[in-house]
């Protein structure tokens, strides 16, 4: 990481996390229009915290992370509207399993080795626990700066918890106010992933039935 690169602000760091995401995730559809990146800042599920941005903020965000050569307007031969792409793994030499942790933690903010394994599944599979581990020990280690750090450990709690540095210094005094959630809002948490799973699919079919139905609409204009 270039040491002189400006910290990420919060808006950022979400866009940034989410065009990192959908790149992986959803590469059919990848670059992304305005609105799709939008929508995909404004999940809610899978986010933490869950925002509400409009476009103009994706926009500001867009112009600060190009400032930073972190992202670029993609031109494309058969795009229709703008699209936006990230530059992020051009910055920085890294292992899918090291984009998987950083996009997580950028979309989620601070969590265990556990948390981080489960929730890359649809990123990069880890196997086990200390592969999560191990990659997070080589993104606390890289240099000019790392891009991780582990947090100290919370009061009550039995694990620490990682975060990105991607937006300078983690206030560990806000994190030690943070308190382990209950473990109905877990049960919640993880039916919302599932139905986030199958509305993402369900978009994507209605996408791909869109494209087909233009594409037949189009064919049927040569024979008119």
């Amino acid at each position: 990481m270039d040491p002189a690169l400006p910290p990420l602000n919060a808006a950022e760091v979400r866009v940034l996390g989410s065009l990192v995401e959908k790149a992986v995730t959803t590469p059919d559809y990848y670059p992304l229009s305005l609105g799709a990146l939008t929508n995909a800042c404004n999940q809610l599920t899978n986010r933490e915290p869950v925002v509400s941005f409009d476009e103009a903020d994706v926009v500001r965000a867009l112009d600060g992370l190009r400032r930073k050569n972190l992202a670029s307007l993609f031109h494309g031969a058969d795009s229709r509207v703008p699209k936006y792409k990230h530059a992020f793994t051009d910055q920085f030499l890294l292992t899918p399993a090291e984009v998987a942790i950083l996009s997580v933690l950028m979309l989620r903010g601070p969590q265990t080795i556990g948390e981080l394994r489960t929730r890359t599944e649809r990123l990069h599979p880890f196997d086990h626990l200390s592969d999560v581990e191990e990659t997070l020990q080589a993104l606390g280690a890289r240099q000019p700066r790392p891009l991780v750090a582990k947090l100290p450990r919370q009061p009550g709690t039995k694990e620490s918890r990682y975060a990105q540095l991607l937006s300078g210094p983690v206030d560990t005094t806000a994190t030690e106010r943070a308190l382990p959630p209950e473990s109905a809002t877990l049960t919640v948490r993880a039916e919302n992933e599932r139905l986030a799973k199958l509305e993402e699919e369900t978009a994507a079919l209605r996408r791909e039935f869109a494209e087909l139905r233009q594409q037949f609409a189009d064919f049927r204009k040569q024979f008119e």
